[in-house]
């Protein structure tokens, strides 16, 4: 974990983007503080390539509307919240009644959720996206399919399950570091590609970086190949779209 036991900065970042191509981005949380929002909100105040930023509040807080309200009011580029859902020792905790309150205050407020889980919260996420329709929602690292040991089936079902909700969006990230770090192959990852764009479909797939973790296994520019030469079979418009457009107006950017 030594390679990303330190600070990374926009000024880190920024280069790789412009050497991909890739002309802006988002700042997912890390932690479960405020403080975390304040800081991200204010590197997006001073570099314009950050269009947005996904925080953290206390979806159970009974004060949780005020919460929303004062990001809603006071920061353009605040996008919406994430929880970090995949380590917490209540499994079914977006299930419980305090959680979902929250959850149910966000489009009020035009704010999305990102959900980071693990394969075995899978059927309680299309549990809890069935209850809010009208919330936009986006799986991010397609949930940590278990790529090292090529465990796929029972992963596979619970991603097609929830594909079925038209208001739930997949982001294709993260896959690097749920391969083998030092040895994966690139085709190591098209089974689980596959059952992604094809569940979900070109029009609800988003690029994502998961930079700086991915230097973990390999880095920003090999993660971005790997999706280059999957997606090098969709036309322009659909690249685009994953790349971009698809974020772009889940985001609403």
């Amino acid at each position: 974990m030594t390679v990303i036991a330190r600070d990374f900065l926009p000024g880190d970042l920024l280069p790789i983007l412009q050497k991909n191509g890739i002309d802006g981005s988002i700042l997912v949380q890390t932690c479960h503080m405020e403080e975390d929002n304040r800081f991200m909100l204010e590197l997006a105040e001073q570099n314009d390539f950050i269009k947005g930023v996904v925080g953290w509040i206390n979806l159970q807080s009974i004060k949780v509307e005020d919460k929303l309200k004062y990001y809603h009011d006071r920061y353009p580029k605040m996008k919406g919240f994430r929880h970090v859902l995949q380590a917490d020792p209540d499994d079914q905790l977006m299930l419980r009644d305090s959680f979902k309150r929250g959850i149910s205050l966000l489009n009020k407020y035009g704010f999305t959720y990102d959900i980071l889980i693990y394969p075995k919260h899978l059927k309680y996420a299309a549990l809890l996206v069935a209850e809010f329709p009208d919330q936009k929602f986006v799986l991010d690292h397609l949930a940590k399919p278990r790529i090292k040991t090529k465990e796929i089936g029972e992963w596979k079902r619970d991603i097609e399950a929830l594909s079925k909700y038209q208001n739930v969006y997949c982001k294709v990230s993260g896959m690097l570091t749920e391969a083998d770090w030092h040895s994966w192959k690139t085709e190591d990852f098209t089974p689980y590609l596959d059952t992604v764009f094809n569940a979900f479909s070109i029009n609800r797939v988003m690029y994502g970086s998961d930079w700086p973790v991915c230097k973990l296994a390999g880095g920003y520019n090999r993660a971005m190949e790997i999706l280059q030469i999957y997606t090098s079979r969709f036309s322009e418009k659909e690249q685009n779209q994953f790349f971009g457009g698809n974020a772009i107006e889940f985001y609403n950017l």
